[in-house]
């Protein structure tokens, strides 16, 4: 495999490169030694600039998105009663916790939730479970941290970045 090829495979095991290179804030002899490829950095430095050349530019759209909020949800094992996301045998519910869900209804997808679960960890706010079905998104928090993650949800959906 050439160097260019190894520089792109580990780039794109690397998320967060892959935007900066696409948004253009990359020192690329920084990255370069970042992704210890057991090459000349100089080499791969240079495949990065070839292969950001090759990628779209990062281009956040907005999307219509209306997010509403449900306190007092938990999460527990399924049973027969009305869930709002089940993963794994546990569910979210209302009216059982001391969680906050966001529910976001329209323009979302898995990119959408990816670009809020981002945005909410920058800030500190850990999700206790989150999903993306139809046109629908739910992200479940802290009881506390709902109004701050309605305020991170709301500007996440305004800016999704448009797919590599």
């Amino acid at each position: 495999m050439s160097i260019a090829e190894r520089t792109r495979e580990a780039v794109r095991e690397r998320p967060f490169l892959l935007d900066a290179l696409r948004a253009g804030v990359v020192n690329y002899r920084a990255a370069a030694t970042m992704l210890e490829l057991d090459a000349n950095e100089e080499s791969v430095a240079a495949a990065l600039r070839r292969f950001a050349a090759d990628l779209p530019d990062y281009s956040p759209s907005e999307r219509s998105v209306r997010v509403t909020v449900e306190r007092g949800v938990g999460i527990e094992a399924v049973d027969d009663t009305d869930h709002l996301l089940v993963v794994g045998g546990q569910g979210v519910y209302a009216d059982a916790g001391s969680f906050t869900a966001l529910l976001g209804t329209g323009e979302v997808d898995a990119r959408a939730l990816a670009t809020a679960l981002d945005r909410l960890a920058a800030v500190g706010i850990d999700v206790e479970a989150a999903g993306v079905a139809g046109d629908h998104v739910l992200v479940v928090v802290d009881g506390r941290s709902g109004g701050r993650a309605l305020r991170v949800l709301e500007s996440a959906f305004g800016a999704v970045p448009d797919p590599a």
